[in-house]
């Protein structure tokens, strides 16, 4: 006897939502029907799927293969459906966002009152993560991620390109005066990172090489960098889309424009490979390429 949409929605919800008592509620169903419709599953496929414990459930080996496989039977008949029955501004269901806090705050977020009145019935969660998450254990439909990219079993789609700005406040500046030359800036205050090493490797030589500071504060997201900056603690390089308001408002100033060697940092969507991506996220990517187009 073949599995039915309904066993494969249980199981799905089972994990997505981490008990039987959620995803009933998720499913609108009793604790009890959804809890026979995973047992019905695992009999018909005499397999274990999920080990159950006082406490959790946990996938088992063949319950985390089975899992990919049903999530794509599910996505495959919802992309139907929609395409069928649905146009875009009725398409549904929630896309869960991952991306880095200053990325939520200055890109995504001003972007979402456009999204929502676009589509109306797309959830939208996002998720700040400073360190490149697991998609499928974060359930995250779409990740934001910056520069290289090296994980071969997602699918990417070039968002926009930023580029780095090296600045510094004008009370700073003020109080410690301009720096000429990039060999300067280790004569004065530098704030960087403290978890990612790479972006404290500045666009800008000293003796033929990247100059690479040592700062002496440090911060773990460019959000509270930026802030450091504006508060006049020192010299500091971040991306565009971080500080392009701050500069036309005159709030930071951007320095050796005369001497830097423009740097475009690659922003992507990602995801997991999958033969068919559900409506709501294609939808979404597409929104963000289009809005972000004129970055690149």
């Amino acid at each position: 006897m073949k599995s039915t949409f309904e066993e494969l929605q249980a199981f799905v919800s089972i994990v997505d939502s981490g008990s039987i008592v959620a995803a009933a509620a998720h499913l609108s169903q009793t604790t009890s029907g959804v809890s026979r419709a995973l047992q019905r599953l695992e009999n018909k496929l005499n397999v274990t799927l999920l080990e159950r414990t006082t406490r959790k459930l946990k996938l088992t080996q063949e319950g985390q293969l089975f899992l990919g496989k049903a999530r794509k039977i599910l996505n495959d008949l919802n992309e139907a459906e929609d395409a069928l029955l649905k146009s875009d501004n009725d398409t549904s269901g929630i896309i869960r966002v991952d991306s880095a806090t200053p990325f939520v705050l200055h890109v995504i977020a001003p972007l979402m009152v456009e999204f929502t009145r676009l589509y109306p019935n797309i959830e939208i969660e996002l998720n700040s993560n400073d360190q490149i998450i697991d998609l499928l254990e974060h359930k995250t439909d779409v990740a934001i991620r910056f520069g290289q990219l090296n994980d071969s079993s997602l699918h990417a789609r070039l968002l926009c390109k930023s580029r780095l700005y090296i600045v510094a406040s004008p009370e700073y500046l003020e109080k410690y005066g301009v720096p000429e030359y990039p060999a300067d800036i280790l004569k004065h205050a530098q704030i960087g990172f403290s978890k990612l090493q790479h972006l404290n490797t500045w666009p800008v030589r000293v003796d033929n090489e990247y100059l690479t500071v040592r700062p002496r504060i440090k911060a773990s997201n460019g959000e509270t960098v930026r802030f450091l900056a504006l508060q006049g603690l020192g010299v500091t390089c971040l991306a565009a889309f971080l500080v392009r308001e701050d500069l036309k408002q005159n709030r930071l100033v951007a320095l050796f424009e005369d001497q830097i060697e423009l740097y475009y940092q690659s922003v992507h969507a990602v995801y997991y490979q999958q033969e068919h991506l559900p409506k709501r996220v294609r939808l979404f990517i597409e929104f963000l390429a289009q809005k972000l187009s004129k970055y690149r």
